[in-house]
């Protein structure tokens, strides 16, 4: 653990442990909370874990966490690195198991007025057409190479096969598929487990959500993402499965037997890495890609299947459902930053934490280049969720990143233990919240009371500057794992 007493403050929201802290450090350890937020920070290993990721080589300017921070694999949940691209590092503990884990919205053009009665028989049909759950297969069972196929091209894939559209790709992050992306630096025990679950969510945190827009807090820029209060809109929030586990999986386990060649030391060997100019970094790099493109193609086939339940339950008068936007959470690109008053070339690792650009960046759909990046932040089971806008300060102050979620506080066995199931799901239903799920115990991990205050996070994340708050979503109906 970390003692209060080395943290200092520098900022409202912005505290630093120094690189005097210890002697391995190569630069500080920078975090964004409030003064109330502190004490869920310093409860577990998140710091010393943010620490460690300051000593890594090559690492840029300070390794960073988000207000959602807790502890993770390597890196803290919410932590950011940037990385040379010459003489630093990829590790996949800075990008997660779960490589691409994103979030997704899909805005309706109806108001829950006019969906109230049909809710019900759309939430069944949500739990009927998108399987979830440890290791759930779907109805999506690809060959080695059509998966190769969905590696290699991303959302292009669904496009090619009818469940995706032209307009969809610019509202996906990269368009749906990243390059350099290597089918065959992806094992095959890992193409075997990706076979069946496209289309599919998966356990724990993740899910489907219908949600309406609660409130509004930047009237022009809901406009250019097409929001309006009362809307009905789908959340979808899930990764790449079994597949980009096991690449993790596969690469550390390389990464762990060479360290000793590479002349790296690490104070934690979940920080296992390899040079990013290395064989074994750019080999990694090429599968995680691949993953990241599996992960895309894994929420359109899910945008696919409630495209689907939404026509059926609605019909025409539904319309269409448009995706807002696509954003990963667990990922790591090479991206532009200036570095000591230069610009400079890095590979930013995001672990549990959300791409955020500014106005008028060439990445971002030209419908948005006005406002920004749509920022998309899921909140606990029950809670509210947010849309929020990029900003330039951003790129200055967090390798143009901000949060990903509420962030746990809670462990999900304390919180087996500490919640009722069947209790919540009936205060969630006096709430006027329908839950879906395939277990109980996946409902009590995902119960509110194991999750930081988003609204906190949120606020945090704004008055910093990193990202500004659009809209707040309100759950209707969720279906999980």
């Amino acid at each position: 653990m970390i003692p209060k007493e080395v943290i200092e403050r520098i900022g409202e929201y912005e505290w630093e442990i120094p690189k005097h802290f210890r002697s391995d450090m190569r630069v500080p350890a920078r975090f964004f909370a409030s003064e109330e937020m502190l004490p869920q920070v310093l409860k577990d290993k998140a710091l010393l874990q943010l620490v460690n990721v300051a000593t890594l080589p090559g690492i840029q300017g300070y390794a960073l966490a988000m207000p959602d921070i807790h502890e993770g694999y390597g890196f803290p949940i919410g932590g950011v690195a940037a990385m040379d691209v010459e003489e630093g590092v990829v590790s996949p503990g800075g990008i997660g198991y779960d490589i691409n884990c994103g979030v997704r919205i899909l805005t309706s053009q109806v108001s829950f007025k006019e969906v109230a009665e049909h809710i019900e028989a759309l939430a069944n049909l949500v739990f009927q057409y998108v399987p979830a759950g440890v290791g759930k297969g779907g109805k999506f069972k690809l060959s080695k190479k059509e998966i190769k196929k969905v590696l290699e091209t991303g959302v292009r894939w669904a496009l090619d096969n009818e469940m995706a559209t032209d307009s969809d790709l610019p509202y996906i992050e990269s368009k749906g598929q990243l390059p350099n992306a290597d089918p065959d630096a992806v094992s095959s025990i890992a193409i075997e487990r990706g076979s069946d679950q496209l289309g599919t969510m998966g356990s724990g945190n993740h899910f489907v959500e219908i949600q309406i827009v609660e409130k509004i807090f930047e009237p022009e820029i809901a406009k250019d993402f097409g929001l309006f209060e009362g809307q009905v809109v789908f959340m979808i929030h899930t990764g790449s499965r079994g597949l980009g586990h096991q690449v993790a999986t596969d690469y550390i386990k390389l990464m762990v037997a060479n360290l000793k060649k590479w002349g790296i030391d690490l104070p934690d060997r979940e920080l296992a890495c390899a040079p990013i100019s290395s064989p074994e970094g750019q080999r990694y790099i090429t599968a995680m890609n691949a993953a990241a493109n599996f992960a895309f193609t894994n929420r359109q086939l899910i945008t696919h299947q409630l495209r689907k339940a939404w026509k059926q339950v609605m019909g025409s008068a539904g319309g269409q459902l448009r995706i807002l936007y696509d954003v990963a959470h667990n990922i790591a690109k090479i991206e532009t930053y200036e570095v000591n008053g230069k610009k400079k070339q890095v590979l930013v690792h995001r672990k549990g934490a959300t791409r955020s650009f500014g106005p008028h960046h060439h990445e971002i759909p030209s419908q948005y280049r006005s406002s920004g990046q749509p920022v998309l932040i899921p909140g606990s089971m029950g809670t509210a969720s947010y849309v929020l806008a990029g900003t330039e300060t951003s790129y200055s102050k967090s390798w143009g990143t901000t949060c990903h979620g509420a962030g746990r506080q809670m462990s999900r066995r304390k919180a087996r233990e500490s919640v009722n199931a069947s209790e919540l799901i009936k205060d969630l239903d006096k709430q006027g919240i329908i839950v879906k799920a395939h277990s109980k115990k996946g409902v009590t991990e995902e119960a509110p009371l194991a999750y930081k205050d988003v609204d906190q996070v949120v606020e945090v994340v704004d008055k910093v500057g990193i990202a500004r708050r659009v809209a707040r979503l309100r759950p209707w109906a969720v279906i999980k794992g």
